[in-house]
């Protein structure tokens, strides 16, 4: 135990001094939101690997997933790591990093205003970003809180209120800046630690052959004389599999807080650096978890829940108390720790700069009374982006005690909550921007009719009781999206080409 104390200590400790290092950069919108738009390749690709696999892959996917898909299920950290990561930045990272600092968009729902002339797109986009970030948010409470209640014995409810309040204080501090750099540190720390903990575990059951082999063994849910299917390539259910490879890859590409990190690196050489870096940890972090959770049948079944269904949560944490002794027990907590913070960090800070730059500060950038000749000076436009970073610490705070509400009364799994977050989010602005970077035939119409159809798709099925499961239902959004916009675009009116003449010369420079 003392060891876990010590190093845990040791990691939070890091993690403020990093935000008081990086104070200095947040007195700016850009310092704030976008560390300057100058950060480099490494600390671009791992902040964008270390936001995208958290607690929620780690403790809630992992487990679920690897419960019923056997070993089929690393094809879901393949995906992540192939489309998710290495797709991800070659489609989207150059157009992005160019048009947004050619229209000066620093949000999504900036970017959909700008590219689409729109003002009631951005506040809509701004609404939706915020409203289905919080379940995406609870998520990543859920799963570190579990974990680290086994691991200390500390009641759930404290970890998730401590957790709460130290990203915090830290994305208060440092902003963009203190986050890309913590995000190195735990990058790192996750990197290690999943390898080590696959080695301990596999070890422990004999090693990796042995390990198959024993999984070989365990009879299938549909059919207990059937032997072999969570040891197979594709497993049980292959086109449920799929469904969940697509939410959890190609949904990245609809996310703020993932898609906001193209807004701020460096340079072209930095993109191409940055997409190596980034896949290689996809690879590793990913593939691993799930890996590691395709062994989830060779450890004692999930408790039953009262509703009937399977404790998928327990099925990790219960996998790692069984064999890792205290020292590496420790490393898990700061991996997990590590990966949830990072995502945590990047969701706060996109939620609260959505809300403060797309809704609150949408028309009203100065009071009458600084204005002088229907112009503003320095002194006062500097006082306008202290004004704008304060409102934004405010929403930090707002947007991470409705998060915590709900992770302190979860209405679903880990899985599920992801599932409706990703779904609504990634189907609502997954197509209009992906698109709108490359094709000028997009019309403002269409993106309306696609925040429509992703939020709306989620809600009724929600409202229904889910009749389609939510990973399903958030992947058939996504995919969807691109047939509504291609589709609406087709028969509405299109912009002025002297509109989109300027809105894509920033590719011709």
């Amino acid at each position: 135990m003392t060891v876990k104390i010590l190093l845990t200590l040791l990691f939070l400790v890091a993690l403020i001094g990093v935000g008081v290092y990086s104070r200095r950069h947040s007195r700016s919108v850009d310092g704030f939101v976008l560390g300057g738009r100058n950060v480099g390749a490494w600390l671009t690709a791992f902040a964008y690997g270390t936001s995208y696999f958290s607690a929620v892959v780690f403790v809630g996917y992992a487990g679920q997933f690897g419960w019923k898909y056997g070993l089929s299920s690393t094809w879901i950290g393949i995906g992540n790591a192939l489309i998710g990561s290495m797709l991800a930045w070659l489609v989207l990272a150059r157009r992005t990093r160019l048009m947004t600092q050619h229209i000066q968009s620093r949000t999504m729902p900036d970017f959909f205003g700008s590219r689409y002339g729109s003002e009631g797109l951005r506040v809509a986009a701004s609404i939706i970003a915020f409203v289905f970030l919080i379940p995406y948010t609870a998520g990543v409470y859920m799963g570190i809180s579990t974990l680290f209640e086994m691991g200390f014995g500390v009641p759930y409810a404290y970890c998730a209120w401590a957790m709460a309040i130290l990203t915090a204080v830290y994305v208060i501090l440092g902003g963009y800046k203190a986050t890309a750099i913590n995000d190195f540190i735990q990058g790192i720390i996750m990197l290690v630690g999943i390898t080590t903990v696959i080695a301990v575990v596999l070890d422990g059951k004999g090693g990796l052959c042995a390990a198959v082999q024993s999984l070989g063994a365990v009879p299938s849910d549909a059919d207990p004389a059937v032997n072999g299917a969570f040891a197979a390539w594709f497993g049980p259910d292959v086109w449920s599999l799929l469904g969940v490879v697509v939410l959890t890859s190609l949904g990245t590409w609809g996310l703020p807080q993932m898609v906001g990190k193209f807004y701020s690196i460096t340079d072209a050489t930095a993109i191409r650096r940055g997409t190596v870096i980034s896949t290689l940890f996809a690879v590793v972090v990913s593939g691993g978890c799930y890996f590691l959770g395709g062994f989830a049948r060779l450890f004692p079944a999930p408790d039953v829940l009262p509703n009937g269904r399977l404790a998928y949560d327990s099925i990790i944490p219960t996998m790692l108390s069984a064999n890792l002794p205290d020292a590496l027990m420790a490393l898990v907590l700061l991996l997990v720790l590590s990966a949830s913070m990072s995502t945590l960090a990047s969701l706060v800070l996109t939620s609260s700069s959505t809300m403060t730059l797309d809704l609150i500060y949408r028309d009203k950038q100065s009071r009458e009374d600084e204005v002088s000749q229907g112009k503003i000076n320095a002194e006062v436009a500097a006082k306008i982006e202290r004004r704008k970073v304060v409102v934004m610490r405010v929403l930090i705070v707002f947007f991470i005690v409705i998060s915590l509400m709900i992770a302190l009364n979860p209405p679903q799994f880990i899985a599920q909550l992801m599932g409706i977050s990703w779904g609504a989010l990634a189907g609502a602005f997954l197509a209009p921007f992906m698109l709108g970077l490359y094709w000028r035939g997009v019309t403002k119409m269409a993106v309306w009719a696609c925040f429509a159809w992703g939020v709306g798709l989620t809600l009724i099925n929600m409202l229904l009781g889910n009749p389609v499961n939510p990973i399903n239902c958030g992947a058939l959004a996504m995919l969807g999206g691109f047939a509504v916009v291609a589709g609406v675009s087709l028969v509405t009116p299109k912009p002025s080409a002297a509109f989109l003449d300027d809105i894509f010369a920033c590719y011709a420079k």
